[in-house]
């Protein structure tokens, strides 16, 4: 294929084959050139497609979605962006409740990295829990009485 005004043509592409293999091609292709019979092969109509790998199944989807659905309808995004700023412009003020709102973060980052993990079909050292994500977000995320 050519390109630009000076005709240059792409860089040759090549193949690595075993010497079984070559002399099989070379056999297969009988007189014809062994670089046109592989473009012939190549090229045909019906020549195989390529097919896209296939991801690794999940195996637990409606937790997965249940997970997705919950840090959807979390602020935990935009709560540690906070943090993160306020710490650049160095308005960071460290009390009990910042203290709290941070071990909550973790504490609910924890819980999604759980769920994910048992949502691909990994085991966790974690005890499984009888609630929902949803009842576990909206647990993590209800106002808490500390003193």
């Amino acid at each position: 294929m050519a390109h630009g005004k000076r005709g240059k043509r792409d860089a040759p592409f090549s193949l690595r084959l075993t010497f079984e293999e070559r002399a099989r091609i070379e056999a297969q292709a009988g007189e014809m050139p062994v670089g046109a019979y592989i473009k012939s092969l190549l090229l045909a109509e019906n020549a195989p497609k390529y097919r896209k790998r296939r991801k690794p199944p999940v195996e637990d989807r409606e937790l997965l979605a249940q997970v997705l659905a919950c840090l959807g309808s979390s602020r935990l995004a935009s709560n540690l962006n906070q943090l993160a700023k306020a710490t650049h412009v160095g308005n960071f003020y460290f009390d009990h409740d910042t203290k709290r709102s941070i071990k909550q973060a973790c504490d609910d980052i924890r819980a999604m990295r759980i769920l994910l993990m048992r949502a691909h079909g990994i085991e966790t050292d974690e005890p499984k829990s009888k609630e929902s994500p949803a009842q576990s977000f909206a647990r993590a995320n209800a106002p808490r009485l500390d003193p």
